[in-house]
């Protein structure tokens, strides 16, 4: 009943006209940019991280929760009609979705996919509600110890998550790790890696780097493999109503998807792909109709994944709002977000920021229904979008960025930042580095740094302080496994694709 009354006061919040035209023009920018081949809803927020320093946190944030939606369920489009996923989560919609649209399903597909979006969405967002507070009464009882154990875990399980490879997300860490540390120490008052220069004793911003990664970074890399042909859109045939067999195929895998993609979302080391894939193969084994699957598109291998995925989007933010941790590169800039107004997400939040929290949580399930009359009458417009050129669509991203950061301090250093890591995630991106792990090293570190620093300070030094907690160690332990864990996997699975050893002398 608390949690129920605490969700009616954030529809009080959300439904204000102000707000509610957030949320509106959330979603919408969201469904276009989810739309868009190459874009997401990371590089969106990322252009608009400037403007929390001129609007209220609580409209900001549901405006990047619109677009955040928005995007999972524009992300459908692309891969259905033109078979360009937007993000690695709608792979697995394109697998059936284009091939329903090639033999002339297209609608049912779009139709399958927006409905279980909205219900895996608003289950998802009932989910964010009643969990969230479950996890902020546990994690009240963290100490220093635990904090930093629980840092230390982040750090494991997300770059390990966020990359090809652990060394390469370990990599990308450490250098936010670095960037965090530039400016004046707060504990001893001592400049670090400022270079002599005054222009960094208060640190690099985290939305200049979050621009320059995710904007600016993204943006070299999509014109640097721009290419001359053109990709087929697939022409929309048939009703975007789906038949009762249709239905009849679709809700149980919605609800499926859903059950599967909000706890894995949940989980520090969730996301989208894992839900969205295990989804998939769960329609294929159960479907009574698998040989749809892979020729003309089976309806249920669209319809468990998008759901799946919806639903993760809904998971990854309990962790970040109850815990202060990101486990998604759209989350590690929501997370950038919270701290230029000065705002730690974790246990705290819920009672320091309640308007804030709840009218967010009930802005979720506001943005859903309008993403539902959204999406499906007016999808002739969103597959117009698509023939924008990208030279125009590229320059003005640039454009938006660049004028953007320098009207947050004035400063031309910020703009030869912006630059320089633009660069920088040009590079990374060519190199399959991952650099959503750069943002939340450069934001958590400070954090662990501190509490790594009273730990030792309540312990008088002793290092025994993070191995004599139970619950420390626990996550010690967790973080340990998550390092060395794929390894001996990895190990063990070539033994046994390797068979058994050749004897000598044997026939």
């Amino acid at each position: 009943m608390e949690t129920l009354g605490h969700l009616a006061h954030g529809f009080s919040v959300a439904f204000t006209p102000v707000n509610l035209m957030w949320c509106l023009l959330g979603t919408t920018l969201g469904t276009a940019i989810g739309v868009l081949p190459g874009l997401g809803p990371a590089l969106t927020i990322a252009l608009l991280l400037p403007i929390t320093y001129q609007v209220a946190p609580e409209a900001s944030f549901i405006l990047f929760a619109g677009i955040y939606y928005g995007a999972m369920y524009g992300g459908s489009t692309t891969s259905i009609l033109l078979n360009t996923p937007g993000e690695s989560a709608t792979i697995v919609t394109a697998l059936e979705g284009n091939r329903m649209a090639r033999s002339g399903r297209g609608g049912a597909a779009l139709a399958t996919s927006a409905i279980g979006s909205f219900v895996a969405g608003t289950l998802g967002t009932l989910g964010v509600a009643f969990l969230a507070p479950v996890v902020v009464k546990f994690a009240l009882s963290f100490g220093p110890a635990e904090y930093f154990s629980l840092m230390v875990l982040a750090f494991i399980t997300v770059s390990a998550v966020l990359g090809s490879s652990s060394v390469r997300g370990l990599t990308s860490l450490f250098v936010g790790f670095v960037i965090g540390m530039i400016g004046v120490d707060l504990q001893t008052g001592q400049p670090r890696f400022t270079f002599g220069m005054s222009q960094l004793l208060d640190g690099v911003d985290v939305i200049v780097v979050a621009v320059g990664l995710f904007a600016v970074g993204e943006t070299f890399y999509m014109a640097s493999r721009r290419y001359a042909g053109k990709d087929e859109i697939v022409p929309l045939k048939g009703s975007l109503y789906m038949t009762a067999a249709e239905w009849a195929r679709s809700w149980k895998a919605w609800l499926r998807g859903a059950l599967l993609g909000f706890p894995i979302g949940a989980l520090p080391a969730g996301g989208a792909e894992i839900p969205t894939f295990l989804s998939y193969a769960i329609e294929k084994k159960l479907s009574k109709h698998k040989e749809e699957f892979g020729t003309v598109g089976a309806i249920e291998g669209v319809a468990g994944p998008e759901a799946a995925n919806n639903a993760s989007a809904a998971g990854v933010l309990v962790p970040m709002l109850t815990l202060g941790l990101p486990t998604s590169a759209t989350a590690a800039i929501m997370l950038s977000a919270f701290q230029s107004y000065g705002i730690n997400p974790g246990p705290m939040l819920f009672m320091t920021q309640a308007n804030l929290v709840w009218g967010l949580i009930a802005s979720l399930f506001i943005a859903n229904i309008i993403l539902v009359i959204l999406n499906l009458p007016l999808i002739g417009l969103w597959v117009r979008l698509l023939k924008i050129p990208a030279p125009q669509l590229y320059a003005g991203i640039l454009v938006f960025a660049t004028v953007g950061t320098y009207g947050i301090s004035q400063s031309p250093t910020d703009l030869v930042i912006l630059y320089l890591l633009g660069g920088a995630g040009f590079l990374m991106r060519r190199f399959d580095f991952p650099t959503a792990p750069v943002i939340i090293g450069m934001i958590l570190w400070p954090l662990a740094e501190t509490q790594f620093r009273r730990a030792m300070t309540i312990s008088n030094g002793d290092w025994s302080v993070f191995y004599k907690h139970p619950l420390s160690l626990t996550l010690l332990t967790l973080a340990f496994i998550g390092l060395i864990g794929p390894h001996i996997y990895a190990f063990i699975e070539r033994r046994r694709t390797r068979g058994p050893e050749h004897v000598p002398g044997d026939a």
